[in-house]
This record gives structure tokens, sequence and C-alpha cells, in this order.
């Protein structure tokens, strides 16, 4: 093949994604025979120039790839770098013995890497983690192109369809309809709408001062309630209640009893009564 024909500087997809393209379709289309003579120049002599008219000759078909995933919101140019990883890849592991066209082969590398891309960046929140659920992402987000919010039946067909529990595909149904939300209000909004903004409601008040100052004082206070509560019952009540909740071991109903030669059932009043009095003068 004539190599002079490949532009040698490409330019990459973020630069100029227009110049990109047109000299992506540029690049001639390999015929059947050479594509043969590149695919084992590469795979029996690991010949690096036959790699590179290899996925020179195939860049047109990435940006092809690219703009069917164009509805997703991300740069057009960001999906087509990441789909030339997976064209490398499958340009590295092709094996021209197969007997099929490196194209056929390469569409499957070129795919799993946009899909990588749009998964990570697609939400801030993950919306697929498991492969079952990568392959319900994609296969519903086309659906709901052409459809509102399934139906009962359409969404055990897709289920069934695609091997997942229907509540899986509720869910994901439901994170396809999400929208992502800034966290602080644009620069150019009104005052009447910029209170929407979560900056302005999901405040993070614990360490606010008036507050902790709050908390501690009604800590100190019964605190301190308890302390004179606890004064008024008789030495054996409060010590019950010692044991039994202010103690870093606690003692059991059986340990009381047989401490002060009674039953369990006799400790497990004093406790209740000695309760009352603590809570009636806490109250008080």
């Amino acid at each position: 093949m004539n190599t002079s024909l490949i532009p040698v500087n490409l330019q990459t997809p973020g630069a100029n994604l227009n110049a990109y393209m047109t000299a992506a379709s540029s690049i001639p289309v390999l015929s059947v025979e050479q594509e043969r003579e590149l695919t084992k120049e590469l795979y029996y002599n690991e010949n690096l120039e036959a790699a590179r008219q290899l996925v020179l000759s195939h860049l047109r078909f990435v940006v092809h790839v690219a703009k069917s995933y164009s509805g997703y919101g991300l740069p057009l140019g960001d999906l087509v770098q990441e789909g030339n990883v997976g064209l490398m890849k499958a340009v590295k592991r092709f094996n021209p013995e197969k007997g099929v066209r490196l194209v056929s082969f390469a569409v499957h590398w070129i795919k799993a890497e946009m899909h990588e891309y749009i998964l990570r960046n697609w939400r801030i929140v993950k919306v697929a983690t498991t492969k079952a659920q990568r392959k319900l992402f994609f296969n519903l987000r086309g659906a709901k192109k052409r459809l509102a919010w399934l139906t009962n039946d359409e969404a055990h067909a897709v289920a069934a369809d695609l091997g997942v529990d229907v509540v899986e595909v509720r869910r994901m149904e439901g994170r396809l309809a999400a929208h992502d939300t800034a966290f602080d209000a644009p620069n150019d909004i009104d005052d009447d709408s910029a209170y929407q903004a979560p900056a302005n409601y999901l405040e993070d008040r614990s360490l606010d001062p008036a507050l902790l100052l709050e908390k501690t004082n009604w800590q100190e206070t019964n605190n301190h309630g308890l302390r004179l509560a606890l004064g008024e019952l008789d030495e054996r009540s409060s010590d019950i209640l010692q044991q039994r909740w202010l103690s870093e071991h606690k003692a059991t109903l059986h340990d009381l009893a047989g401490k002060y030669g009674v039953s369990a059932e006799r400790i497990r009043q004093l406790e209740k009564n000695a309760m009352k009095k603590v809570r009636a003068h806490m109250e008080a």
C-alpha cells in the first residue's frame, strides 16, 4: 500500500474535530488484499508500520460509531478518542487467520471503550456496575428514545430479554430519567431561583457553634439531673441502675439477684420502680 496516501500528522479529535473527521475520511479504505497483507505483516513480523496503516485506515469507522452515541451529551471528540483506543487494542490482537475482516473484530473493542467512557462520565453517580446492568443501561436507553415510561408488560419483556430482574429494569429506568444538578447556582441566575440550588439547603449544620453549645448544655443538664435523681434513691436501687445501665460491663438480673440474695424477678421490679422515680425527678 502506498503510505504516502496516509496523512502522518493527523490531528487529535480534541484539537479540531471537524478537521480531524475530514482528515480521517480522506484516508483510503483498504482492499481485502491490502488488509490481509498488512495484518499478516503485523501478526507474524510485528511490523509497526503495518499497524499504523491499519489503525489510520479505520479511523473513519471509529467516527461513525462515535456518532451513534452522540445522544449521551458527551463530547464527540472524547468518544472518538476512546474508540481509537479500542481500535488500537483490536489491531494488536487481530488474528488474520480467522477469516474475518478487521472491522468486524474491531467494532466490539471500539464500543467497549466507548461504553466504559460513557458509564464513567454520563452521571455523577454510577448507573451500572455489573455486566447485566451495563447491558440493561445501553439497551434500555435505546428503547427509551422510542418509548415513554415502560408499561408493566414492557418492563417484564425487557427483563426477560436481558436476563435481569424487573426491579432492575424499573430502577435503571428511574436513573435514566434523572438529571444531575449543579451544587451551586449559576452566576447568571436571578435571586428568585437561586434558592433552589442544593448549596442553599444541603448544608452541614453539625459544626454550627450555636447547635454545639446547645447540645453541650443539654447533655450537662441531663447529666446533672440524673446525678440528682440517683441521689434520691436508696442505696440498693441506685446500685441496680448503676450496674444495669451506667457501667461499662453491665450486670445481668441474675448477677444482681445473687449479689442481694433475692430473685431475678425482684431485681427487675426494683429496677422498674427506680426508673420511674428517676424519670419523674428529671421531668419535674
